[in-house]
């Protein structure tokens, strides 16, 4: 079984970032026009250009194909978030069969070596930090098309029609947990409610309940 769970917004301290050619820091946000003045670090978006026509994103992606050492201290995906779901969900599953759901880059596998970055689809984040609907994303799908196994999603409601997008044209079983009175829009899935009073980030509870066996697709 393969197992996707989104992104958080805390982020490991020790985490790197991608830098531009004079050395400082670039911390990629949805909206980087509207970023506070007084940062610590420059803003950017994971699509903006850099030069002729290449994109962070592109050198996010030949950065992991030839990371020589990782100088730049990049950590791999499922260890960027602070909370210990994702290393508990790497153990079990291994990272091989974990793949993280961010709404700044795309559906990543576990161990690819990401930046910080502060982008969600919370309703409730800065505006800077929120990606909506029409901004363009060049989003990455990591996970196979053609691979026939089942695979299990921990994403809250907002992350649905993402998981949707990148994974349209897998052939396996997609299992989507939801926690709300509306089941999601999510027609190519099968859905199970989690019955749960927790309202925010229920996405760990539900995974580790999913671990624990106390829950099943």
């Amino acid at each position: 079984m393969i197992c996707v769970i989104q992104c958080a917004a805390s982020k490991n301290e020790t985490a790197g970032y991608l830098r531009r050619p004079d050395g400082s820091k670039v911390l990629f946000v949805a909206d980087p026009e509207n970023g506070p003045a007084d940062a610590a670090c420059s803003f950017a978006h994971p699509d903006d250009i850099i030069e002729k026509g290449k994109t962070w994103r592109d050198e996010l992606l030949s950065y992991n194909e030839a990371p020589d050492n990782n100088p730049l201290g990049l950590l791999p995906a499922w260890q960027l978030y602070q909370n210990e779901t994702y290393a508990l969900l790497a153990e079990q599953f291994g990272v091989d069969r974990l793949y993280i759901l961010s709404a700044g880059w795309g559906l990543l596998s576990a161990n690819f070596l990401t930046p910080k970055y502060d982008i969600t689809f919370n309703a409730q984040a800065d505006l800077y930090k929120r990606r909506r609907k029409k901004d363009y994303y060049k989003d990455l799908r990591m996970l196979p098309q053609d691979t026939d196994e089942p695979v299990v999603f921990f994403v809250s409601k907002g992350y649905v029609p993402l998981a949707c997008a990148l994974t349209e044209g897998v052939t396996a079983p997609r299992h989507l947990f939801y926690n709300s009175a509306t089941p999601p829009n999510a027609p190519e899935f099968m859905l199970k409610n989690y019955e749960t009073r927790t309202r925010t980030n229920w996405q760990y509870e539900c995974a580790k309940s999913f671990l624990a066996g106390d829950i099943e697709v």
